[in-house]
């Protein structure tokens, strides 16, 4: 039999593949029309709603919207299935699900054709959907949320040439209760909200110079927040399923991407404000499953947002925020030193050695910034340079204890500046010893 996790991901894959922001934004009463403009062929969907007729805008003609039009009939009918695949994914694996509130408000938002249109689903309620998308369970704990939030590019919500109806309109399908937030821009509105408090922001990326001025999004008829480093987060993003109904084909960040965007922007919230915890938890759960899912994606999300000059110092601080297991997983996979992390060293307080027979060392015990680091160094390592080889378990340890500041001097600098081997920890090799020696006379 196959794994469970394997089997949630074959499951989750089905219902990706049967859910499309496609199938939610046409209905089966239309009909799919091609015209050709400057050589190129593009497609509209016509359908006629109390005598009037539409035409609503498609996009150009590639094989991948081709094989859409052709199975649009039969993913309209999959309903029943999807709805079964839901259920499992709940049920049988433990899958996250919203909300029934925040469910209906994404279920109207995709029908009205928001992720149709490239809208990208943000925050906690995108995180909810990376479960199901790496195949393992994320914390509960730090999968709540009050809030709705919808990014776009400005220059997408202008180039797509389409429209869904006015925000508010759709927003009051799900809860009639829902009005604009005042701002203090006059008539510019980007925030809406409901009775019991719940709220639906919409949000683009600032990337002229710094300004609060809300920007006009015409493909969702609303306006919306400008912010700093939203445009690495929202750059390609990956679609996903929400676990509502029959499910919810939506638009989110890749996970790598969340996980780096948010240690970039966690510094800066105000320390011990609840949102900056949450941000570093949810960070700490992606970062620890991305390091065996994806490894590769989360190096190059890493290298992207660290050449960016403007960006490296708010990343290195929000790394220094994790815990150290997690922060090492991370430099690790990034190849960078625990050296980069302003303020970090080793210490030691004179803990007693021991000797660990089962595997032939000596360990230790350090403190990096409140934590404890698991020191050790090698018998061979013993034997070769400080002239144990004829010695006994007692007469190493007696080693150690002579040369300990030696041997401190040297697992500081190992743990430090060299490359990453294990989380929390450092051992030192014979193989190790003439290049640490060599350095300790210079520290």
């Amino acid at each position: 039999m196959a794994p469970p996790s394997l089997i949630l991901q074959t499951t989750y894959a089905e219902l990706l593949e049967r859910c499309s922001a496609f199938a939610t934004a046409f209905p089966t009463d239309g009909a799919f029309t091609r015209k050709t403009i400057n050589g190129r062929n593009y497609w509209y969907f016509q359908s006629s709603a109390e005598g009037t007729r539409t035409q609503r805008y498609v996009g150009p003609e590639t094989p991948e919207l081709l094989k859409q039009i052709e199975r649009h009939h039969e993913i309209r009918d999959d309903e029943r299935e999807c709805r079964s695949l839901v259920s499992t994914l709940i049920r049988s694996f433990g899958m996250p699900q919203p909300v029934p509130e925040i469910g209906n408000i994404v279920e109207v938002l995709a029908k009205a054709g928001v992720f149709r249109l490239r809208g990208v689903l943000i925050g906690t309620v995108a995180y909810q959907t990376y479960s199901a998308m790496l195949g393992n369970k994320l914390p509960i704990s730090i999968l709540q949320t009050g809030d709705v939030d919808i990014a776009q590019f400005r220059n997408v919500s202008v180039a797509v040439n389409d429209q869904t109806p006015p925000v508010l309109n759709v927003l009051k399908e799900a809860d009639k209760t829902f009005r604009p937030v005042p701002s203090i821009h006059g008539e510019k509105v980007t925030s809406y909200e409901a009775k019991g408090g719940l709220r639906v922001d919409f949000l683009t990326p600032n990337e002229g110079p710094d300004t609060d001025t809300p920007q006009s999004l015409p493909a969702f008829q609303t306006d919306a927040q400008p912010l700093r480093f939203l445009d690495f987060l929202i750059h390609e993003p990956e679609p996903a399923v929400i676990l509502f109904g029959p499910g919810i084909y939506v638009n989110v960040p890749t996970p790598q991407r969340y996980a780096i965007h948010k240690l970039i922007i966690a510094n800066r919230r105000r320390e011990g404000s609840a949102k900056r915890d949450k941000d570093i938890r949810q960070v700490e759960a992606l970062i620890d499953l991305l390091s065996e899912k994806r490894p590769h994606e989360l190096k190059t999300a890493w290298g992207e947002a660290f050449e960016t000059r403007k960006w490296r110092r708010h990343l290195i601080l929000g790394v220094s925020d994790l815990s150290p297991a997690t922060r090492d997983r991370l430099l690790r996979i990034a190849n960078q030193n625990r050296n980069l992390i302003p303020g970090i060293e080793l210490i030691f307080d004179d803990p007693p050695p021991n000797y660990d027979f089962s595997r032939e060392i000596i360990t230790f015990v350090g403190k990096s910034k409140g934590e404890t680091v698991s020191c050790a160094i090698s018998r061979e390592a013993l034997d070769d340079h400080f002239g144990t080889d004829k010695l006994g378990q007692q007469g190493r340890l007696n080693a150690f204890r002579k040369n300990r500041t030696l041997i401190e001097t040297i697992a500081r600098i190992k743990y430090l500046s060299w490359p990453i081997q294990e989380p929390a920890s450092v051992l030192i090799k014979t193989a190790d010893m003439p290049d640490l020696l060599k350095a300790s006379k210079k520290s």
